[in-house]
């Protein structure tokens, strides 16, 4: 896997302007990388292809029960 530092990074357009809500997602080949912005070298979160169209999609046409 490429690493983080040579990813890159993309804040959510949903995080808000305080600093203290910030998501960043990162896309691979394999799907997408998540992380706490504040925390850059903290935990990542690894989301396959397919499970990260599928919450996207459900985000778009905002299913409640996904």
């Amino acid at each position: 896997m490429t690493a983080p530092s040579q990813l890159t990074w993309i804040t959510s357009s949903y995080s808000g302007g305080s600093g203290t809500e910030c998501v960043e997602c990162a896309r691979i080949e394999a799907g997408t990388l998540i992380r706490d912005s504040k925390r850059a070298s903290g935990p990542i979160v690894r989301v396959g292809a397919q499970s990260w169209t599928a919450f996207v999609r459900s985000l778009r046409e905002g299913d409640q029960n996904a």
